[in-house]
């Protein structure tokens, strides 16, 4: 559905005649966004901003380099999405080191996604949301909107307020670390709040 859909957007891209810029550089632009949505850190944003400050130059359209991160970024998602679902959870079941560690934290994982699955899927990268198996009506269209507000929110970014974007995407960065941190701390601490009434509960039937 994904590799359709951007197939379609570089069909019609190829149709538009006021594209600015060469082609390669729309292609540099696509490679990126799909692999840092696949899971592989660092290319998309750097590379969604150059662009965005050469369209700002005139030298490419601005338009289409939004619409090119926005599919390739979908469709990357897509597929780490289900690069997770297919290999990751095997790998985290699999016996060996750390099987009982391993086998409690994707308990965890998956009570966090069943809870909080939009949120979830925004502060994490694609292939643990296809390790917890994160359901295709749920994951398609969340991954998509993030996809748009980061293609947009960068690029745009990157054409109207130039250099200066690259500090505010490392402070975004950061403060999505630190939403996933609270996160994992709420989950940890309704954890703790639920053993606790447990015992509590094991300690009043106790005394009956």
């Amino acid at each position: 559905m994904a590799l359709k859909a951007l197939l379609a957007l570089g069909l019609a891209l190829r149709l538009r005649h006021h594209i600015q810029g060469p082609p390669v550089d729309y292609a540099g632009v696509a490679a990126a966004a799909a692999a840092s949505w696949i899971g592989v850190p660092g290319p998309g944003e750097p590379v969604l901003i150059a662009a965005g400050l050469l369209a700002a130059k005139h030298r490419l359209d601005i338009g289409s380099v939004l619409a090119v991160a926005w599919a390739a970024a979908t469709a990357g998602g897509v597929a780490g999405w289900l690069i997770g679902m297919k290999a990751g959870r095997v790998l985290l079941t699999t016996r060996g080191p750390l099987h009982r560690m391993r086998l409690h934290a994707l308990a965890r994982g998956d009570e966090v996604f069943g809870r909080y699955a939009v949120l979830a899927i925004l502060l994490t990268p694609s292939w643990v949301a296809g390790i917890h198996h994160v359901h295709p009506a749920v994951y398609v269209p969340t991954n998509a909107a993030g996809a748009a507000l980061w293609a947009v929110g960068i690029g745009l970014g990157a054409f109207f307020l130039g250099p200066p974007v690259v500090d505010l995407v490392n402070d975004v960065g950061w403060l999505t670390i630190g939403g996933l941190g609270a996160l994992v701390a709420v989950a940890v601490g309704a954890e703790l709040v639920r053993r606790h009434r447990r015992l509590r509960a094991r300690e009043r039937a106790g005394n009956r």
